[in-house]
């Protein structure tokens, strides 16, 4: 586990497999700062009642100008955040022929452009200080080897997250470690009642993902602390 003291931003973290990611870190190294990033800074505050290690702030991803504005805001209070996991997910059912151009963008913005975007903007001063761990979850569904799957917007918005996650790493220095992960089918509101998972399972991989010290591959796509083929 890293001895230096990191401030570490988590998206989609009032719920779900964020929270229990969020959580996670904050008890398994209390010297971390955990930024619980929400669109219901309510829903945050009440959890971060219950650390001295996280901190709730209001990022919303589901338009770009919402998230410069969100970005702007959080920067000035923590200009250096050490580890992002672009955790924040939004999941429709319909097929590709009748999604409607609003659900398809949604989508689109939520699981790829915004995780692009938040980390276009932290990459540069993770680079200067030469720290940096990125995690992206992406799904199984987003997999080629199983044959995407599941629902059409969501298989092709992970599959791209994907993509991002493997080209960054080629661009991105080693210092800089880039990786995705699949949680699994994980008892959440977007996996179901019958996801055989706690979130805290579910988030597993990416707390060890951010853990480790040892030198570790970068560009990889992981289940369960297991590499797994795209």
């Amino acid at each position: 586990m890293s001895s230096k003291t990191r401030t570490i931003l988590v998206t989609g973290a009032n719920r779900g497999i964020g929270k229990a990611i969020a959580t996670g870190l904050a008890t398994s190294n209390q010297k971390d700062l955990i930024l619980l990033g929400c669109r219901d800074l309510k829903m945050g505050n009440e959890i971060a009642s219950s650390f001295k290690n996280i901190q709730a702030l209001h990022l919303d991803l589901s338009s770009m100008s919402g998230l410069d504005k969100c970005l702007q805001e959080i920067l000035t209070l923590y200009p250096q955040i050490d580890v992002l996991v672009n955790n924040a997910g939004i999941l429709y059912e319909d097929s590709a022929l009748s999604i409607s151009d609003a659900r398809f963008d949604e989508v689109l913005q939520i699981n790829l452009l915004a995780a692009y975007k938040l980390i276009k903007v932290l990459a540069p001063n993770m680079i200067k200080n030469s720290y940096g761990k990125i995690v992206n979850m992406s799904s199984g569904w987003g997999q080629f080897e199983d044959g995407l799957t599941g629902p059409f917007s969501y298989s092709l918005s992970k599959a791209a997250l994907n993509a991002l996650t493997l080209t960054l790493s080629k661009e991105l220095p080693a210092s800089i470690e880039i990786n995705s992960m699949c949680p699994g089918w994980v008892h959440t509101r977007m996996g179901g009642s019958e996801a055989p998972r706690t979130p805290e399972e579910g988030a597993k991989t990416a707390i060890w993902l951010i853990n480790r010290d040892k030198p570790s591959h970068s560009g990889r796509f992981y289940r369960d602390e297991q590499e797994i083929s795209w």
